[in-house]
Order: C-alpha cells, then sequence, then structure tokens
C-alpha cells in the first residue's frame, strides 16, 4: 500500500513513481533538446492510443479546455448541435458551445441511461446539425456511451454532422478507435480551415497550435505559448507505459476491474446508478447511498480507511450517490491492492455506519 490517502475517484487518479519523478524534474526550457522529441513522441503514442492518423493537440488545461477549443474552432455562430446528454458533463459542454454562439439541441437521457440509436436517429432527421458530440463516460452517472453505434447512426442519417466525443473519463480505460469508428479528427480539420469566420478565440484558437504541434512532431521548436514542460515529460512517460502494456490488454483489464467491482458492489446489496451493465463505465462506478446513509456518514469513514471516494455530481440526485474510480494503475497493476483495498474498505466503512447488507 502507500504512506498517502488512495485517490480512487473517476480523476484525478494515482500515478505511477516514474510519472511523479518525471514531474519531479528540474525546469527545463520548452525548446530544450530533452523537450522536444518528448513532445513530439507524445503527439504520436497518441496516435496509437487513440487508433487515429488524425491531429493530436497536447496543451495544457483540464479536460474543460478540450470543450473550449473544440466549440471555438469547429462551431460557427447560429450552426446547430445536438448534444447527447446523459449528465451533467452533457449540460456544461452545451453551455460552452452556446457560449459560442451554437444553437444546442439537447437528446436527454433519464438518469443512469445511456442515449438510444433509434432516439439518436430521429434527433439528426430534424434538421441539419453541423455536430453531435458524445460524452464518452459522463462521470456524473458512470454511463458508458455507445459511440460506435451513435457514429454509425451519423453516417447513415447525417453523414455532414462531425462526430465529437468528449473522452475525458474514458481513454485509456474504454475501447476507442477514432478512425476505424468514424469519430471526426481528420474531416474535422478540414471543416476548421474553411470557417467562414474567424475563431472567436486567442489561446485555444487551433492557427495557433497546429503549426505548433507540426512542428514539435517534425523534432522542431516552436512557440506560441509556453508549454506546460514537466506536465509533457509525465505525459510522456505515462503513454509509453499504456503503450507498453499493450492498449487492447489495458481495456480487457480494466473491463475485468471493472467487473469485480460492481459485481462487489452487488454483493454488498447496493444499486448502481447506471440501470444496466451494458452501459456502465469499465473505469469507474457511481453508486446509490443505502436507505439511512448519507455522504457526511460514508465519505469521512472511507477516508479514515485510506480511501478517497467523490461524492455525487448529477444536480437531481447529487446527494444520494457517491462515485469510485477503478482506473490507470490502481488496475493495470493489482499487486499494488488498490481495487482491493478501496472494496473493503467500502464493505467495512458501511458496516461501521449501521448498514446490514447481504455480505
Amino acid at each position: 500500500m502507500t504512506s498517502h490517502k488512495l485517490c480512487m475517484i473517476p480523476g484525478p487518479i494515482e500515478f505511477h513513481e516514474d510519472v511523479l519523478q518525471a514531474m519531479a524534474t528540474p525546469a527545463t526550457s520548452h525548446v530544450a533538446v530533452n523537450f522536444i522529441p518528448a513532445l513530439g513522441e507524445s503527439i504520436e503514442l497518441l496516435r496509437q492510443i487513440l487508433f487515429t492518423s488524425g491531429q493530436p493537440f497536447i496543451i495544457a488545461g483540464s479536460g474543460t479546455l478540450g470543450w473550449d477549443m473544440t466549440a471555438s474552432n469547429l462551431i460557427e455562430a447560429g450552426e446547430d448541435v445536438l448534444v447527447c446528454n446523459s449528465g451533467y458533463f452533457g449540460d456544461r459542454f452545451g453551455e460552452c458551445l452556446e457560449t459560442y454562439g451554437a444553437t444546442v439541441t439537447h437528446l436527454r437521457v433519464p438518469i443512469g441511461e445511456s442515449p438510444k440509436l433509434d432516439d439518436v436517429a430521429a434527433a439528426l432527421k430534424t434538421k441539419k446539425f453541423k455536430a453531435i458530440t458524445i460524452t464518452h463516460v459522463d462521470t456524473s452517472t458512470g454511463v458508458l456511451a455507445d459511440i460506435k453505434g451513435i457514429a454509425d447512426v451519423v453516417r447513415k442519417e447525417s453523414p455532414e454532422t462531425l462526430v465529437v466525443v468528449d473522452g475525458v473519463c474514458s481513454v485509456g480505460s474504454e475501447e476507442i478507435r477514432m478512425d476505424a469508428w468514424g469519430i471526426d479528427v481528420v474531416r474535422a480539420i478540414g471543416v476548421f480551415k474553411n470557417r467562414k469566420t474567424p475563431v472567436p478565440n486567442y489561446y485555444a484558437n487551433w492557427n495557433r497550435w497546429l503549426p505548433i504541434m507540426n512542428a514539435y512532431e517534425a523534432r522542431k521548436p516552436s512557440y506560441f505559448a509556453t508549454p506546460a514542460v514537466q506536465n509533457i515529460f509525465a505525459l510522456n512517460v505515462s503513454l509509453k507505459q499504456i503503450v507498453a502494456q499493450g492498449v487492447e490488454k489495458r481495456f480487457a483489464v480494466h473491463k475485468e476491474a471493472s467487473a469485480k467491482a460492481k459485481k462487489f458492489i452487488h454483493d454488498l446489496g447496493l444499486k448502481l446508478v447506471p440501470t444496466s451493465l451494458e452501459h456502465a463505465a469499465n473505469g469507474m462506478s457511481a453508486v446509490y447511498y443505502p436507505e439511512g446513509i448519507a455522504a457526511t456518514d460514508l465519505l469521512p469513514k472511507l477516508a479514515a480507511h485510506g480511501i478517497v471516494a467523490a461524492g455525487g455530481l448529477h444536480v437531481e440526485i447529487a446527494p444520494k450517490y457517491f462515485r469510485i474510480g477503478h482506473m490507470g494503475i490502481s488496475v493495470t497493476e493489482p499487486e499494488r491492492g488498490h481495487l482491493d483495498a478501496t472494496l473493503n474498505a467500502l464493505k467495512a466503512s458501511l458496516a461501521e455506519c449501521g448498514y446490514k447488507g447481504a455480505l
């Protein structure tokens, strides 16, 4: 085990020691001879992990910056966007799109449900959408969207519509094959280059970042804004670890860990927020509290057992459930005991709360 409380939430997650060490390196110039190849190689490694020939962008910011870049670079004021909304992050993505003038239509699903393909097809027939956005894993509900199925529907019903996936809580734990499934990267760059109006953003403007990405991938220095050097060193180490393990194996390991966690939760007599295991995420679990137990009862007890879990986030049910993450080294290196420690702590903490569950 570790000397610190385990961060078992749906991100941030536990880091490998080599990744942490990369973050602790001395201050380094963004045009240093050891940094240029680190960024260039990271771009190439991302292509392998996402199964794409398209253009990755590596830019410092939270996942929200991904929304900002998508909305400001691909969507022009007055254009229609269909948001497949399975929770909190569908709402927020919609707000971001509206900030840049998009006309947003939300395809909302009941809490715990995943967007149904027939509903997506019907929505696409109502108007011409510039893009459709899908939160692959909405961490507010633990719901996994069928991005392959949705992309297939889009290609059939509205082939000009861009397919945009929010992969913040899925990349590395859920299967994603961008090119084979028709998730847009290459075509998105073409749409961006053919904009009718200037990009209404300074920092997130692809016109400024695309030459930077191209230069570093060619192992040449270039400058627009200073990259987060240590973060990129750490990213490079992490991406190498993922590729070395094998992306396919990583998908399988996360499925196995998820099945173990969800069986344990079921055997405790607890209920998941996702209404079916078929659309439950593999990197996290969202779990309803038993009757009579609240966040203020359970979460502090988990912390006392050395486990940091997350409370609810979906506005309609936030006080009713909690969330645990099971991704990254916490499952790819089971010898660390992170998942077992979390599940055992959950059982013990519930017992301390007076829960008389199934186990």
